[in-house]
């Protein structure tokens, strides 16, 4: 075996060094900076992992969701530990495979020095310091998330103080040392965790059983989280949970608090967009369609949580509605904004799933004219309701209905971008132009990484945290071949006490 690098430029004073690596969705993201936040507290210094600087101890942190994200997670701890054979680093696993496997985990991947569950988030730098000092905690023992705090929302807000919910923690750390959460990239666009957790049942989704109960953030806390982002150079927040349409349920003023949080956060200094992700349509309200289609600084943005259109796969699924109902509220939606943006996913391949459901899902896809759509095949995951149906359909049946929608779904993509040929659309630039790619950035329409993108022509000028209007001049896909015609100015940065700048700065 190789002997560990040395680095001589460190003393015995020197902080430990923790380089964190995150896998999945946004999430996992705001864990992530939580985590470093927590660590920078505790006098960590933070390297990356592909740096100079070696790092004393590698933290993944690993999504469960599906099993293709489990394999992702798994190779990247391997690659991790390859990594460490030359510097002496301890590898540990943290985030949503740990959680839901734990010692299971653990016992199949040696290669890993620890399994931490989210109960060991509040400790971590003691945690880690256990680790490098080759005494590793007992790899974490699952449980169902959900029996940790009250059936009934209303209680929950008290008893969540007690439980571990990732990415709730930013408020505590708001002190002199300054917030529990350290940004770890400078990008203009950054995730804003409004609630974890999911109080619905869906047959194929094991989520609830790992992530637990719906705790939403009080207002106050999420609006003082994003101007503390403003004044790091965030321009758009994107917010993010699991269920964001249940937002408020759990806190007094009832699901209407999301309605109220909107234009809280578009009056945030420095905060030019406010996207919101994460949405059931079984529980979209018209209210809450009309104040996302209509708000200044907020984006007229749908991420509907579709899945199907047939009514007997929905049932199955343990979800409501029909090719009916969601044209209809598409529809709703473009009442109030025509332009606006719509994406969703589909799962094909459902247990019991007939031709005459696919076909229902290949109507609704054509009428709804939606501008991104995830297709995935339906895969059985541990524990879940679906687990157990019968009817199942042979993996390469499920292969080629993926392949079916998804050859309508790109179709109908390129179309309603194409419909976008002419108007105007304000562009947030996130990656400027070199000698190999053109300037790139996204329109209101378009989310980070799951949806299309703008791009400009060559010798536009344009730097990252530009916001540009632009027009629409062709496409390529669902991407939109786009024209710079002015830039955007920057709302007002707040300055001064970072509390101030927050809930308090921005009325309720």
């Amino acid at each position: 075996m190789p002997e560990p690098r040395r680095d001589d430029a460190r003393t015995a004073e020197a902080p430990r060094r923790a380089a964190l690596v995150t896998l999945g969705c946004a999430r996992n993201e705001v864990d992530s900076e939580e985590l470093a936040g927590r660590l920078a507290g505790s006098g960590w210094e933070l390297v990356d992992a592909d740096g100079d600087a070696p790092a004393d101890v590698i933290v993944v942190n690993t999504c469960g969701f599906v099993e293709q994200a489990k394999k992702d997670s798994i190779d990247t701890l391997l690659a991790a530990s390859d990594a460490a054979q030359g510097t002496g680093a301890k590898v540990v696993a943290v985030g949503c495979l740990a959680e839901r496997y734990g010692a299971e985990l653990a016992e199949s991947l040696p290669e890993a020095d620890a399994v931490l569950g989210f109960d060991a988030y509040p400790d971590l730098a003691e945690r880690l310091a256990d680790v490098i000092g080759g005494h590793a905690p007992a790899p974490h023992a699952p449980v169902d998330r959900r029996t940790l705090l009250p059936l009934t929302p209303v209680e929950r807000p008290a008893a969540a103080a007690d439980v571990a919910v990732p990415g709730h923690a930013w408020v505590t750390g708001l002190s002199i040392s300054g917030p529990g959460r350290t940004r770890l990239s400078d990008g203009p666009v950054a995730p804003l965790k409004l609630a974890s957790g999911c109080d619905r049942r869906c047959a194929f989704c094991a989520i609830p059983s790992f992530r637990g109960a719906f705790v939403s953030r009080a207002p106050d806390d999420v609006v003082a989280e994003a101007a503390w982002l403003g004044m790091q150079g965030v321009r758009e927040l994107m917010l993010v949970s699991e269920n964001s349409t249940s937002y408020g349920k759990d806190l007094p003023g009832g699901t209407r608090a999301l309605v109220r949080l909107l234009p809280r956060l578009a009056n945030v200094p420095g905060i030019d967009r406010v996207r919101l992700s994460y949405l059931q349509p079984a529980e979209m309200r018209p209210d809450l369609v009309q104040v996302i289609a209509t708000t200044p600084g907020v984006a007229p943005y749908f991420d509907l949580s579709f899945q199907h259109a047939s009514p007997a796969v929905l049932r199955r699924m343990r979800r409501f509605g029909s090719r009916e109902d969601f044209l209809a509220l598409c529809a709703q939606i473009r009442t109030h904004a025509p332009e606006a943006g719509i994406r969703s996913n589909v799962i094909v391949g459902f247990p019991g799933e007939t031709e005459a459901d696919l076909v229902e899902l290949e109507a609704f896809l054509t009428g709804a004219r939606l501008d991104a759509v995830g297709v995935f095949g339906y895969s059985d995951e541990d524990g879940t309701e679906a687990e157990g149906y019968d009817g199942k359909l042979p993996a390469e049946e499920v292969a080629a209905r993926v392949a079916r929608i998804s050859a309508l779904v790109d179709e109908l993509m390129a179309q309603r971008a194409e419909d976008r040929v002419g108007t105007e659309v304000e562009v947030l630039v996130e990656a400027a132009e070199d000698e190999d790619f053109e300037c790139t950035g996204r329109a209101a329409h378009q989310a980070p990484e799951v949806d299309g993108e703008c791009v400009f022509e060559r010798g536009s000028g344009l730097e990252v945290g530009d916001m540009v209007r632009a027009v629409v001049v062709g496409t390529e896909g669902a991407d939109l071949l786009v024209s710079a015609r002015e830039p955007l100015p920057r709302s007002q940065i707040a300055t001064g006490d970072l509390a101030r700048a927050g809930a308090a700065r921005v009325s309720g």
